[in-house]
């Protein structure tokens, strides 16, 4: 064991309460799950994400990076979910975190990152990501699920419109230069 949250842990909610939007529940290809994801998944997750156009994860980067992402697989305000395909092998990741914002007494769910692998698209995985995202969302209490997704990517923003999600606004960017030293 890596010290990672287990599927059984804090990570499980119990599959009887959807929303209206859910249909129970998206059918995944034969052999195909969805599972919280652990530590090491690392190296699976970080190349999918870099096809998303994250930053490279690169030698000088790796070790900082994996520590991350261990501690965001365990964290209570996140949840962290892969798809594995019938040979083990990681085919899909989602980002689920659960944020508080002003005025609002419950949390939001936030999925920052999802990616399906392109030779597993049209599989209807990414749908069942989304459902088990609003699943999880609704037992946790959640007011509202939204999604972050980048303008150039026409052919999901089609998928999210189907989930009855709407294009409810744009968010700006702005790298910020490293800290100076040590």
């Amino acid at each position: 064991m890596d010290g990672t949250r287990t599927a059984s842990e804090g990570n499980r909610v119990p599959r009887r309460r959807c929303g209206k939007n859910v249909r129970l529940v998206q059918s995944l290809p034969a052999g195909t799950a969805i599972r919280a994801a652990r530590g090491d998944d690392f190296e699976a997750v970080t190349a999918l994400l870099e096809t998303l156009g994250r930053a490279r994860v690169t030698d000088a980067t790796r070790e900082d990076a994996r520590a991350v992402f261990r501690q965001q697989v365990v964290d209570p305000a996140a949840h962290h979910l892969v798809v594995e395909d019938a040979g083990g092998k990681i085919v899909a990741f989602c980002s689920l975190h659960f944020r508080t914002r002003l005025n609002y007494p419950t949390e939001e769910a936030w999925i920052p990152d999802l990616i399906v692998a392109e030779h597993a698209r049209r599989e209807g995985i990414a749908l069942a990501l989304l459902e088990e995202a609003e699943r999880r969302a609704l037992a946790r209490g959640c007011w509202h699920l939204t999604l972050e997704s980048g303008h150039q990517r026409a052919e999901a923003h089609a998928l999210y419109r189907r989930f009855r999600m709407r294009d409810a606004g744009r968010y700006f960017s702005k790298p910020l230069p490293p800290p100076d030293g040590p």
